[in-house]
């Protein structure tokens, strides 16, 4: 699925960058075009001017009838006149009124057979400008009237053809070369772009298989005490009271799992996220500390606090209750025989931080990475004697995320655990 995903990204994105790079090539393309079309244009009429404006006595200069071939040096040793394209070949040609040759000027040597075979070819197309190719190379003429017949003036646009001829072959040869870096550098950033969509698959697909296997252990349960209970359907209720505790104690423990399951998908929808307000979070400490004295007398923990006194935080007070209960919690069932737990809450800079520790056998550094997760325990079977599902530290660290705060954990093993919870003094 995901490497459809991909594929998919993949050929989105090469699809819209060829797009954008053809209508950009296009554009540039038919901007040269143009400039080159209206230079070509432009150099045609001056040449025209100019041989309109000279002496031209209707004979080619001295040489020009010379068996030299094509020269490309101009025979004129002065200066170039401004208005002739100096990288061009051209000439003109006179004619009567029914298209014979009666003349011809060029500042350039070329063959008499050039001025003939030219002529011959703008006759042919019979217009008053146009283009065509002759050995190679291609011509552009223009016709003007003369008062003793015509005047057709021709240039040579061999470079300025090539130029543009260059031109697509360089748009072709970076437009290859670019989809080809376009082609790994998406392959690379499509797979980092569905990496997120991967892991939140993977993350819901792990949620709802540990969930699926917590409740199946209580129903299990349930299952059996209710089958020895139809088993013996002529025995009293007294007789039966324990296979009934049973179920009725699994049926609470499941109870207490979907309660959490839906707490944290609450806790994940902002929308149904609860009013903040200052509290006072010292006395939010110590309402927690009173209600877990008993069970720590009980377990015969050693247990002290040092709660700096008026630390106030904006946010919900029930909440961050539950938070300091869970940690607490966690402390006094994680708490080696007669090892000790402390609680402490100060302020720090411009926020307040909570630590909550306890002695005992620590957690291992694989497992800090990973122990905010859901369903998460690095001991399975101590958690499930314990009556733990791994959702206590997932939920408080959806609290703690909500407040704008950080929830961490440091560990030495066989010695002590601490987690600290930093929550912002101002809003």
């Amino acid at each position: 699925m995901f490497n459809k995903l991909r594929t998919r990204f993949l050929i989105v994105n090469l699809v819209t960058i060829s797009i954008i790079m053809l209508v950009a090539f296009a554009a540039i393309y038919i901007f040269t075009y143009r400039n080159v079309q209206g230079d070509i244009y432009m150099a045609l009429h001056r040449i025209a001017d100019m041989q309109q404006r000279g002496p031209g006595d209707g004979q080619s200069p001295p040489g020009a009838g010379g068996g030299g071939g094509r020269g490309t040096m101009p025979m004129d040793k002065g200066p170039i006149d401004p208005y002739q394209p100096e990288r061009s070949v051209s000439f003109t040609v006179q004619t009567d009124a029914s298209g014979t040759m009666t003349g011809k000027e060029s500042k350039f040597t070329m063959d008499d057979d050039l001025y003939s075979a030219a002529l011959k070819e703008a006759l042919s197309l019979g217009k008053d400008t146009g283009r065509f190719t002759m050995d190679g190379s291609r011509w552009i003429f223009m016709v003007k009237p003369a008062s003793s017949g015509k005047q057709f003036v021709f240039m040579d646009i061999t470079a300025q053809q090539q130029i543009l001829t260059n031109l697509i072959y360089t748009f072709a040869a970076v437009g290859l070369l670019t989809l080809v870096i376009l082609y790994f550098t998406s392959r690379y950033f499509a797979g980092r772009s569905i990496a997120p969509v991967r892991e939140a698959f993977d993350k819901q697909k792990q949620f709802i298989a540990d969930a699926s296997h917590e409740l199946k252990t209580p129903l299990t349960i349930i299952n059996t005490n209710a089958d020895v209970l139809l088993a013996n359907s002529e025995d009293t209720i007294r007789n039966q009271a324990k296979w009934l505790q049973y179920i009725k104690s699994e049926t609470e423990r499941m109870n207490r799992l979907v309660g959490d399951l839906l707490y944290l998908t609450e806790m994940d929808d902002a929308r149904t996220a609860k009013l903040h307000s200052r509290f006072n979070m010292s006395e939010a400490v110590e309402n927690i500390i009173l209600t877990m004295e008993a069970v720590l007398f009980e377990k015969n923990i050693s247990f002290d606090y040092d709660i700096q006194p008026e630390l106030t935080v904006p946010g919900n007070s029930e909440q961050i209750k539950q938070v300091v209960m869970i940690l607490l919690d966690n402390a006094v069932k994680y708490t080696n025989p007669k090892g000790a737990v402390h609680i402490s809450l100060h302020k720090q800079n411009s926020d307040v931080l909570l630590s909550v520790s306890n002695t005992g056998e620590g957690i291992a550094a694989e497992h800090l990475a990973r122990i905010f997760d859901r369903f998460y325990r690095t001991d399975t079977s101590r958690a499930r004697k314990q009556g733990g599902y791994g959702l206590g530290l997932a939920i408080a660290r959806s609290i703690v995320d909500q407040h704008q705060g950080r929830i961490y954990v440091k560990s030495v093993v066989g010695a002590s655990t601490t987690f600290y919870v930093q929550l912002p003094r101002m809003a």
